[in-house]
């Protein structure tokens, strides 16, 4: 956790959560639309993929978002996950 509390959150867990669950979506329902590798999209939701600005660009048209919104959750969990790295510093 950092100091606000929070454990890091990555993209891919509020893509799975938040859209792919109550939407019912699998991989396979959101590669193809957003034509990204199935094995890709995959390694995101098990959080082993960082969203890149052309994923963020699709996820958004397909998911009624901005490319805004999945680079910022990125850059949040990439900071947070460097502030622990550093917490005993």
């Amino acid at each position: 956790m950092d100091r606000n509390g929070m454990r890091p959150i990555h993209p891919g867990e509020v893509l799975k959560k938040e859209f792919m669950e109550p939407l019912g979506m699998t991989v396979m329902d959101l590669a193809m639309p957003t034509n990204w590798p199935e094995t890709e999209i995959e390694k995101l939701v098990k959080c082993q993929l960082r969203i890149c600005a052309d994923l963020a660009i699709r996820l958004a048209i397909h998911l009624n978002t901005t490319p805004e919104f999945w680079m910022n959750l990125q850059s949040t969990y990439d900071l947070r996950r460097a502030q622990l790295r550093h917490a005993g510093l």
